[in-house]
């Protein structure tokens, strides 16, 4: 049972679409990730994802819908549902996600994070 200094921990992670696991718990990474430009259209088919914005603004492309988060807001994605991450400027997002979860989903992508660091 360790604090998680979360601005101490957002300060270790420099490059964008690079998530970083800082907790875990019931099954579920908590990651910190920065954001910068269009990430890939995809979709995770067994598991639900919630984006916490800290800092910046974020676009989440849906097929025919777009939704925009500032700090303090989230959204939770429905697994099986595609969406696309934007961003205008650069941006902190806390994700939580089950363990194991590929940050580009079934999309092939040189995006593709295969085993998040921890930090």
């Amino acid at each position: 049972m360790t604090v998680i200094d979360v601005a101490e921990k957002l300060a270790l992670v420099r490059a964008p679409w690079t998530p970083k696991i800082i907790a875990e718990l019931n099954g579920q990474h908590v990651k910190l990730v920065r954001l910068e430009g269009t990430f890939v259209w995809h979709r995770h088919e067994d598991e639900d994802e919630l984006f916490w914005v800290l800092e910046g603004r974020l676009r989440m492309d849906f097929r025919g819908r777009r939704v925009w988060l500032e700090p303090g807001q989230m959204i939770v994605v429905p697994r099986g549902v595609e969406h696309r991450p934007h961003c205008d400027e650069p941006t902190a997002v806390l994700l939580f996600e089950p363990a194991g979860t590929l940050n580009t989903g079934a999309a092939e992508s040189e995006l593709t994070v295969e085993e998040p660091e921890r930090i």
